[in-house]
């Protein structure tokens, strides 16, 4: 093997690697939007036998308390939720054409930088809007920040692996 084929197996590697862990995110993200009222009361009842109360933890008993209260009184609200979630997985099944041909699906990674970097706004408008405490907003531009910094290390190896292709030629 030489060391240009190494190169190109090494980075194609790192490449799946990094997908792997991105859509593994995704699907994470999607499964749990599921259980959210759950989620929350575990998170919820812990708080309470801990009798620790900060700001994050009335955030806690307050996101808690907004769900349980909508789905007893409007459960069809959650179907939002439901609809988050799915956005979710479908999104993730997207990026299997990047794990499969990086090449021909690299727009699927350009997609996913500019969604990323639409976080930002959307958190900062909608979460003004709607109230959510800036630390909350700061976590879920972290899930921008992290997303977009692995989606940008893939796109740049994939146009390494572009230029070592065109060498070959």
């Amino acid at each position: 093997m030489t060391p240009d084929q190494n190169s190109v197996i090494t980075i194609q590697r790192s490449i799946k690697r990094i997908l792997q862990v991105f859509i593994g995110g995704l699907v994470i993200s999607g499964v749990t939007a599921f259980p959210i009222e759950w989620e929350l009361g575990i998170a919820y009842a812990w708080i309470q036998s801990c009798s620790c109360e900060n700001t994050l933890t009335r955030w806690i008993e307050l996101a808690y308390t907004g769900i349980r209260e909508t789905n007893l009184q409007y459960p069809f609200i959650s179907y939002g939720t439901d609809w988050l979630a799915f956005a979710h997985l479908v999104i993730a099944i997207v990026f299997i054409g990047p794990l499969r041909d990086p090449f021909k699906n690299i727009w699927v990674i350009e997609f996913g930088l500019i969604a990323c970097a639409a976080i930002f706004p959307l958190a900062f408008i909608a979460g003004s809007v709607r109230d959510i405490p800036l630390y909350w907003r700061l976590l879920d531009c972290s899930f921008g920040l992290i997303g977009g910094c692995l989606l940008w290390i893939c796109y740049m190896k994939i146009k390494q692996l572009e230029k070592l292709s065109a060498l070959k030629k």
